[in-house]
């Protein structure tokens, strides 16, 4: 991060050494470096399933509303119906949004934004985003969430162009966000992105007056909130866990979620007998 942008941007566990070198904390054992500021001490009347997502997930869903502003009787539209994605939302309904719109193109994820956060969907594979969030939100939702990043791209264009080395980063989700959203609205990005990308439009940002935010979300600026909420009965996580295993069968839980068989969701790694 020093050499692309002249400044460090956080330690973060298993980022590779874009962000300090830490290995990843899906292991029997972990060392946790600077642990006063990195650990949250929790009651132990909660189970590990009810907090375990205040590591990630919940605190990125909840910053993904902070970068929004998203507050009571406002529209928001998410993109990405993964467990992040999927969190945005959740708290977007918390928070008073009064419609909540999830874009993916996984039937099963997008059932569970309807069924059980009580969503309005969008498949990408069947519709024209944009054409229908203007059908949806005469002028635009007010907010717009990016819960993707880079690493999805469908247009022919972006895929040479990211396969011959000229742009790193695919920009589609937030050429879709910004075009959707009304002006004077509002874009947060919390889905990853780390180089360049080609065909930003700049023009529409800039001219419809938006305010467009991003980040890694502050976990630790957040976790005690969240963590209030749980321990009042305000909110319960648990629903996102689809599956739990031992973690000697991590790499079957990888190939699960990357090839999205059986449903899975989030999958809980439970440590047991360290693996040979």
């Amino acid at each position: 991060m020093e050499k692309m942008y002249g400044g460090r941007l956080a330690g973060l566990f298993g980022y590779s050494k874009l962000t300090g070198g830490y290995e990843g904390g899906q292991a029997e054992y972990a060392r946790v470096p600077l642990a006063d500021n990195s650990c949250l001490l929790v009651p132990e009347k909660l189970s590990d399933e009810q907090v375990l997502f205040l590591s990630d997930i919940a605190c990125t869903g909840w910053h993904a509303n902070e970068l929004g502003e998203v507050s009571e009787d406002q529209t928001v539209a998410i993109w990405g119906a993964g467990p992040v994605g999927l969190m945005a939302a959740m708290w977007a309904k918390f928070r008073g949004a009064s419609r909540v719109v999830v874009i993916d193109g996984v039937d099963y994820r997008l059932a569970v934004a309807k069924e059980k956060l009580g969503c309005e969907i969008i498949n990408f594979k069947e519709v024209e985003v944009i054409d229908t969030l203007r059908k949806l939100f005469p002028g635009g939702p007010d907010v717009c969430i990016d819960a993707v990043g880079f690493r999805f791209p469908k247009m022919i264009a972006h895929k040479i162009q990211r396969g011959i080395g000229i742009e790193s980063d695919d920009p589609e989700v937030l050429l879709e966000a910004i075009l959707a959203v009304r002006k004077g609205g509002k874009v947060s990005i919390v889905g990853d992105y780390f180089g360049y990308a080609n065909g930003f439009p700049i023009g529409a940002m800039m001219e419809k007056g938006l305010t467009v935010r991003g980040g890694q979300a502050f976990v630790q600026v957040y976790w005690k909130k969240l963590l209030a909420f749980i321990e009042e009965g305000k909110v319960d996580l648990t629903w996102v866990i689809s599956h739990t295993m031992p973690l000697r069968n991590i790499d079957k839980a990888y190939r699960m979620f990357d090839k999205k068989e059986d449903h899975s969701l989030k999958i809980v790694l439970k440590p047991g007998s360290p693996v040979s």
